[in-house]
């Protein structure tokens, strides 16, 4: 059974460096992604709001008897 062997084209330091720094860019990219859905939430509950009021205000509409 033989090793692979290649070269690295990076420093050790570089490419442990750049590991640390991922779980950053994660958590960067997760609090984006959790501020993106909660604007969408806040959108969508808006425009249901919207078309409630909508429904509400038309004059074809009467209270459930």
């Amino acid at each position: 059974m033989q090793r692979r062997h290649f070269k690295q084209t990076q420093s050790l330091e570089e490419r442990l460096s750049q590991v640390a720094k991922a779980p950053a860019r994660g958590s960067q990219i997760a609090a984006a992604r959790a501020t993106r859905e909660a604007l969408l939430r806040k959108a969508r509950q808006a425009e249901t709001g919207s078309h409630m009021s909508e429904w509400l205000s038309s004059p074809d509409w009467s209270p459930p008897r």
